[in-house]
């Protein structure tokens, strides 16, 4: 009768024991198929698994970048990923475009929060848009600086571009509305061929991407957009509002990566990866080290 009382006591405690047993604190992270997503998302799992309790589980390089991770967000099965002002304006919302950068961060801030229930943090600080770039040899050649200074001579350049610059509305047909280009020549070519393209004598001016990691290397000038024919790429985290609800304390987290990364950094970052090769954890790791937030 007494072993009975103990075994009963036992199973009691046992139970009581695992009910009081912690929940474990988990969100998923993703990230486009780009050397800049890979980079952010490891800044963003080192921070928030250093300064909660809450751990990561990383899905990265999501093959169809926003048009993918967008509807996995909404449906929860993922909680947050870094993304672009310009992407959720005119990709997500399909609005029209907006030239006033913190009024786009702004509405889009708010048409996300009213439409899908997700939250934007403050912007990390860069702008990865689109730009125009020249070689070094042409620049001098001609005195540019800006892209109304490339319009006046035009006619004798010859322009290359991926096919999806080339046709989609913000792109190539918007830029050469704003600015009145009239090239010499349009070539398409292979989006991973931009820089091998102007290194050969048949390409003066090519679209580039304002924080490729191969723009602290190669040969080119990029010029000033200097009537804004661009849309605004800034970059910023998204999560989903339950999530900040279920951990309020992530929302702290998330805003230690304001204003903290300019162009110049981003340049750096994902040349350290693309270009040397380098583990993007361990580039994400030395940055926050360097900026104390680690």
């Amino acid at each position: 009768m007494a072993k009975r009382i103990i075994l009963v006591l036992i199973l009691v405690a046992m139970v009581a024991f695992g009910g009081c047993k912690k929940e474990q604190k988990e969100v998923v992270i993703a990230s486009k198929p780009v050397t800049e997503g890979y980079i952010l998302a490891e800044m963003l799992t080192l921070l928030i698994e250093a300064k909660s309790e809450i751990q990561v589980k990383q899905t990265l390089g999501i093959g169809g970048g926003t048009s993918n991770i967008h509807p996995a967000l909404i449906q929860g099965e993922i909680d947050l990923y870094p993304e672009y002002t310009g992407t959720g304006w005119l990709f997500v919302l399909k609005r029209a475009s907006q030239q006033d950068a913190q009024k786009l961060y702004e509405e889009v801030k708010q048409a996300y929060q009213q439409e899908y229930g997700l939250t934007w943090s403050g912007l990390y600080g860069f702008n990865n848009t689109y730009a125009v770039a020249v070689s070094e040899e042409v620049a001098q050649r001609y005195a540019l600086k800006t892209v109304s200074d490339l319009a006046k001579v035009s006619s004798a350049l010859t322009f290359a571009a991926n096919p999806d610059f080339l046709e989609r509305e913000d792109g190539y047909p918007n830029l050469t509305k704003t600015y009145g280009l009239s090239f010499k020549a349009v070539k398409e070519i292979d989006i991973g061929l931009r820089y091998e393209a102007i290194k050969s004598e048949g390409v003066d001016v090519i679209m580039v991407f304002s924080t490729d990691g191969r723009l602290n290397v190669e040969p080119v000038v990029v010029l000033e957009d200097d009537k804004s024919a661009f849309a605004a790429y800034h970059a910023a985290t998204v999560v989903r509002s339950q999530t900040l609800e279920k951990y309020p304390e992530l929302s702290g987290v998330l805003e230690l990566l304001s204003a903290r990364i300019s162009n110049e950094e981003m340049i750096a970052l994902n040349y350290q990866v693309e270009i040397e090769k380098q583990d993007p954890k361990e580039v994400a790791r030395a940055f926050l080290v360097k900026e104390g937030l680690l």
